[in-house]
């Protein structure tokens, strides 16, 4: 289930606010900016599809996106638990840092947490399985897989490189809650 809890960035032990509800979720992220959205496939997408086949099944919703915002590129990433280098793909990501271009992902299978640093604020979004988050460029996040990470995830691009970013050098990260592993990571191929 999609979640989305808000701290005050000096009190991780504490959330000001928890929800659960989809649209309570999309609507307070859309109060600093930020995408959520549930997508459905238009076709079955089965456990192992090819990148092709997974962004086939959302290619409406992709060209939706690519013509809104302009992104250049698409790709799939995919990670499971018995991935050799889940440790080191997990710790590229679990830094405070911002890029120059929306970071947006769209849930096709397990989950992910995006951590938003926003205005004294820590904006803790757990996205499941059809859950599209757009975090705006500029934006300062980090982002946990869980230690037995699962997940397959669509990314859209304005910068056809993919990936680049800008990071903060502060140990917020640290401070907050990481993700626990999903429960489907058991389950891993």
């Amino acid at each position: 289930m999609s979640r989305l809890r808000i701290y005050d960035d000096q009190r991780h032990d504490a959330p000001l606010l928890s929800l659960t509800d989809h649209a309570a979720i999309a609507a307070e992220l859309h109060k600093v900016g930020v995408r959520f959205e549930q997508w459905e496939a238009s076709q079955p997408v089965a456990p192992g599809a090819s990148q092709e086949d997974v962004i086939a099944a959302y290619r409406s919703d992709i060209d939706r996106l690519m013509a809104e915002n302009g992104y250049q590129a698409v790709d799939v990433i995919s990670l499971t638990p018995d991935h050799p280098d889940r440790a080191a793909f997990r710790q590229k990501f679990l830094n405070e840092h911002s890029h120059s271009e929306d970071e947006v992902r769209f849930f096709v299978a397990g989950a992910g947490q995006f951590t938003l640093h926003i205005d004294g604020k820590v904006y803790e979004v757990l996205c499941e399985q059809g859950d599209l988050i757009g975090v705006p460029d500029g934006t300062t996040h980090w982002f946990d897989m869980s230690e037995s990470p699962y997940f397959v995830a669509i990314r859209l691009f304005t910068n056809v490189e993919g990936w680049v970013a800008q990071f903060t050098g502060s140990d917020i990260a640290e401070r907050f809650p990481r993700m626990a592993p999903h429960p489907s990571a058991g389950k891993a191929s």
